[in-house]
């Protein structure tokens, strides 16, 4: 049964969910519309990613603090860490596994507060589905990608201009929401006040993969290389279906930011 198949049986059921949108969301969906979409599905609580980001950027901070001389590479993209696993195993210690990824940091915050409810995480990235049922299967937590959230709102037939009276985040973080545009850890973590400009390398996109992780094991300067798999960042992910540019979409993303609450 794939992940589609499991989201549509469980609605189907009226079981209890609580829907783990991931911050790149805008690149697809008008808010508040799309929170609205979900609640009709039948989720009965909403948490922004960018929450998750949140703890993501707290615990890297505490992983500073706990070894200031450690060099880091950020581990939230999971293309990227199972790259890693495959190709590059000399450089998995300095993978920044104890910090948790703004999708498993949310799905704690929901397992927290919404003890009675499954996790469903829903965004851009395929990578997402191993994540969690290889690294995590213990937080349940059931991923599905905007363009299968498209699928299942056609299987239910779900008005793409509902009333959006009352509508929010039951978890909300503005602070974070640029978190999938490429640099978004560095620019919203604060790093950069613990770090000098030339200590932090911001990559995103495939082919560049192989020369940042070459310059971060021969330039010992480099303390934090912030990567991400898709170019542009998670606002490019295989599971959106936008027609948008990479500057459109980081548009987008920049003016949800704006927002305020």
């Amino acid at each position: 049964m794939t992940e589609t198949e499991q989201l549509i049986d469980l609605l189907k059921k009226k079981t209890k969910l609580v829907a783990l949108l991931a911050p790149s969301f805008p690149v697809m969906f008008e808010y508040p519309g799309i929170l609205a979409r979900l609640k009709a599905l039948g989720f009965q609580r909403i948490v922004e990613v960018s929450a998750g980001a949140v703890r993501t950027n707290e615990l890297l901070a505490q992983a500073f603090k706990e070894q200031p001389d450690g060099r880091f590479i950020t581990s939230p993209c999971a293309g990227f860490v199972r790259l890693v696993r495959k190709e590059y195993p000399q450089l998995l210690p300095s993978l920044a596994f104890k910090v948790d990824s703004p999708m498993v940091a949310s799905a704690k915050i929901a397992k927290e507060k919404y003890p009675d409810c499954l996790p469903v995480f829903i965004g851009p990235c395929i990578a997402k589905k191993l994540e969690s049922t290889e690294d995590y299967p213990e937080l349940g937590i059931l991923v599905i990608t905007y363009r299968e959230l498209n699928i299942i709102f056609k299987e239910f037939g779900t008005p793409e201009t509902p009333d959006t009276a009352g509508i929010g985040f039951d978890v909300a973080a503005p602070s974070t929401r640029i978190y999938p545009m490429d640099g978004g850890l560095t620019i919203t973590s604060g790093i950069r006040s613990v770090l000098k400009e030339e200590e932090i390398r911001i990559v995103s996109g495939w082919k560049n993969i192989p020369a940042a992780l070459k310059e971060f094991e021969t330039n010992k300067t480099i303390r934090l290389l912030d990567i991400l798999c898709c170019e542009g960042g998670c606002i490019n992910g295989p599971g959106t279906t936008s027609t948008l540019t990479l500057e459109q979409r980081k548009e987008k993303v920049l003016a949800f930011a704006r927002r305020e609450g």
